[in-house]
């Protein structure tokens, strides 16, 4: 697999050694980043909202197994010598490298083995896609499969490289993405870009409703192609972004299977938003998902309490194609919906007949595996 790798002027490189692994990324160029809206902010996040009002960035850092989150003032210190350490293996600026964390809150950085790893893996930042794995393996947490994604067109390419799987949820949910582009844009239209990308993507995933206290996505740019349409990149963005987070909804943790709701006929796409994102998020829905089990009156259920306006009894439903409700009247073949909820993805189609916003989100089945999975995280 390469994506980040094959954009002009990315190199990476990382390393896995049980819970703990550390990658590097290089790239110089503008830069743009979105972060998580809980209140808790971990270190590095603090560290990046301040440090991306420069806009540049010439690499980044990340680290798993430690989030370095509600750990205080040591914890900033700590991230800021962490930038301090890659920036010195890279020969770089410490104030022109990006950080992200991710692991256990209420835990300190291990400076010592981040430095040792550091140093064992910035002489082998390449542009290969071993390289780049290698990096989209080292920010796994309890992700099965690392996940990358890449948007090639004539003039421009736009990759990048996600973890996430637990403490999902919607602005954003524990989730670390960069992405990476060789067009040349100025920092105030990448960030635009970035956050209607976030917006229309990655805050559009519900796994279980937990939103980290670390999430990042940083979006650099190398200018190495040249100038492009502000509108083609943006599409390009979105596209790799919107393809990341449906990684993470299917690799949610302990799902079988994606679960694709897709919202017609709102008022607005705020209000179609809202309603797609209630149906992924509900407990009762994703049990179903993964039982196979026809039970499309929670869907309707859920709709209903989005806050979103429309009328219950004009609306339309189908699941993987096959109709239940056609403008509020049942028409549900239970045992063909039943068959259309078979495989690994499961598609709800609901037409709320108010408008025309349309939005789609993503999430997945709610299994005991995820009990099993959270239930003994840090032993």
């Amino acid at each position: 697999m390469k994506s980040i790798c094959a954009v002009r002027g990315v190199s990476a490189a990382g390393i896995k050694e049980g819970k703990f692994g550390l990658a590097l990324i290089r790239a110089s160029g503008t830069a743009a980043g979105v972060f998580t809206s809980n209140k808790v902010r971990a270190a590095p996040v603090e560290v990046m909202v301040d440090r991306m009002r420069r806009g540049r960035l010439d690499a980044v850092v990340v680290n798993s197994g430690c989030a370095n989150a509600y750990t205080g003032r040591r914890g900033i210190r700590d991230a800021v010598e962490m930038c301090a350490i890659a920036a010195e293996s890279l020969e770089l600026d410490p104030d022109a490298v990006g950080v992200a964390s991710t692991g256990v809150i209420g835990r300190y950085l291990n400076l010592p083995l981040i430095r040792d790893q550091c140093e064992r893996i910035a002489p082998l930042l390449a542009r290969n896609g071993d390289a780049e794995d290698a990096a989209a393996r080292a920010i796994m947490t309890t992700d099965t499969f690392p996940k990358h994604a890449l948007v090639e067109t004539e003039s421009f390419s736009v990759g990048g490289i996600t973890k996430g799987s637990g403490m999902i949820a919607p602005n954003m949910g524990t989730m670390l993405a960069f992405i990476y582009t060789d067009a040349e844009v100025e920092a105030p239209v990448l960030h635009d870009i970035l956050r209607q990308a976030a917006r229309r993507s990655f805050n559009r995933v519900v796994v279980d409703g937990d939103t980290s206290t670390n999430d990042v996505a940083l979006c650099t740019a190398t200018g190495a192609a040249g100038k492009v349409d502000r509108g083609e990149l943006a599409r390009a963005v979105e596209d790799v972004c919107r393809n990341l987070a449906v990684q993470i909804a299917r690799d949610g943790e302990g799902a079988t299977k994606l679960l694709e709701v897709t919202v017609r006929g709102a008022a607005d796409e705020d209000s179609a938003v809202a309603v797609a994102r209630t149906i992924v998020a509900s407990p009762l829905v994703k049990t179903a998902i993964y039982g196979e089990d026809p039970n499309w009156g929670r869907v309707i259920a859920a709709a209903g309490r989005s806050g979103a306006d429309f009328d219950p009894y004009a609306v339309s439903l189908r699941v993987g194609g096959v109709p239940l409700v056609v403008r509020g009247e049942i028409v549900a073949d239970l045992g063909a919906a039943k068959t259309a909820m078979r495989g690994d993805t499961v598609s709800f189609d609901l037409d709320l007949a108010a408008g025309d916003g349309e939005a789609t989100a993503w999430g997945c089945d709610l299994t005991e595996r995820y009990v099993e999975i959270n239930g003994k995280y840090t032993t």
